[in-house]
């Protein structure tokens, strides 16, 4: 039986075949994720993997429904799995926003699901880095999200060569849509129409803002200028203080969302353009609001990254580790008549936050030899009867390959030296 269509298994190392997908590449991400985050204040959070259909319908209306998994549950409740988190987001915000203090800077890495046509970094599902601050007006709280995705993404080796993040903004475009004639009922229409730009025929975005009293060629001329509103001006001089102003730009040609986003927008691309942007997001004031039905009005703003697209890009600059399990010990048992007290070492060992292997069934020494180094352990230990019938302990390293015997109480104060992952 094969496994659904645009989903992925996850093997250990070494995997299987070059398509495999690998369980330790998705934990060194994940390793990653969470520590950046932490490092910034952020807090981890995490809500259902099934919510509500209408939670989504609100936020994106019912066009949404064909991207989604949805179906009638076992109580006749219209639900879906979750396509995204930041709607679960602004209903827990919604229902608990007096118990925390403002702002909130949480984060969470929820697999996320979307029934949708597969290519080239998007898949039926994908696990993605959210974080958000909730609660803060201002071109800081902007300028401290855009800091944590630009080192999120040098923490795994990326620079200002590899990725830059585009920044456009809803009032940028709000300044422009007023000064060229806009008309406030045509407001959302035109905001749709600019969602749309890069997704429609240039005849057919021409009609639609013609009919709006707008011109392509001003529209165009407008992103090719991209001269910063007062927001975003600030954001880049607080990223210049903090030395990360070379990883940004102005682009107002970063247009999609511009309907649901309230201020600053961005998109952090691959500068040679060979992915799908590695993460977006913006300011979406109004979302705890509608959620809420208007009970609960709070800023806010996030964005996501998906590991889908970053790990294709870390493996084509070559920045994945080698993945290879490691052990610290690996308890050989030579003699099954030892085996019970060696069971009992091999449990004080563990408690001590050691990894021990050893063999479950009877195997030859030089096959557990053989696998000890396989494994890359540190310490090669095997209990034995000495000539006067006392039980010792001998050690090898499998580094030097020195050996020496040592009573099984000193075991744990010859191992104190390693670091507890296998590695000297």
């Amino acid at each position: 039986m094969e496994r659904l269509p645009g989903f992925r298994d996850f093997y250990p190392e070494p995997l299987p075949d070059a398509e495999a997908w690998s369980s330790s590449a998705r934990r060194y991400i994940f390793e990653k994720w969470r520590s950046v985050a932490t490092r910034y204040g952020f807090v981890e959070y995490d809500g259902p993997p099934i919510e509500p259909l209408e939670l989504y319908t609100l936020k994106s209306g019912d066009e949404i429904v064909a991207q989604l998994y949805n179906f009638l549950d076992k109580g006749n409740r219209a639900v879906a799995l979750r396509p995204e988190l930041t709607p679960t987001l602004a209903r827990m915000i919604a229902a608990h926003a007096r118990n925390y203090k403002k702002p909130l800077k949480w984060f969470s890495m929820p697999q996320l699901f979307r029934y949708e046509r597969q290519q080239k970094g998007r898949l039926r599902e994908h696990f993605q880095f959210n974080a958000d601050i909730v609660g803060e007006q201002g071109p800081g709280a902007e300028a401290e999200l855009i800091a944590l995705a630009i080192d999120t993404l040098r923490s795994f080796g990326l620079g200002s060569d590899d990725f830059v993040i585009r920044l456009s903004s809803r009032a940028a475009w709000q300044e422009f849509f007023i000064k060229n004639g806009g008309k406030p009922e045509d407001e959302y229409q035109f905001y749709q129409a600019i969602d749309k730009l890069e997704r429609e025929t240039e005849d057919a975005n021409r009609e639609k803002l013609k009919k709006l009293g707008f011109s392509l060629e001003q529209v165009y001329d407008f992103i090719k200028k991209a001269e910063p509103v007062d927001g975003l001006q600030a954001i880049i001089e607080n990223l210049r203080a903090r030395g990360l102003s070379e990883f940004v730009k102005i682009d107002y040609g970063v247009i999609r969302g511009l309907a649901y986003y309230t201020g600053m927008v961005l998109e952090a691309f691959d500068k040679k353009g060979e992915f799908r942007a590695i993460a977006g997001g913006g300011r979406y004031d109004n979302l705890v609001k509608l959620i809420s039905k208007g009970k609960v009005d709070i800023p806010a703003l996030g964005f996501g990254m998906g590991d889908v697209v970053l790990c294709e890009l870390l493996k084509e600059r070559k920045l994945l580790p080698q993945f290879k399990q490691t052990i610290d010990v690996y308890f050989c048992i030579e003699y099954e008549s030892l085996r019970l007290e060696s069971l009992s070492l091999i449990q004080k060992v563990r408690d001590s936050s050691y990894t021990v292997e050893y063999p479950l069934s009877s195997a030859r020494y030089d096959k557990q030899f053989k696998r000890a180094v396989e494994l890359d352990a540190t310490w090669f230990i095997k209990l034995e009867k000495n000539s006067s019938g006392k039980i010792v302990a001998m050690v090898k390293n499998t580094r030097n390959r020195e050996e020496r015997a040592i009573t099984p109480d000193e075991i744990l104060n010859l191992l104190k030296p390693i670091p507890k992952n296998g590695i000297i």
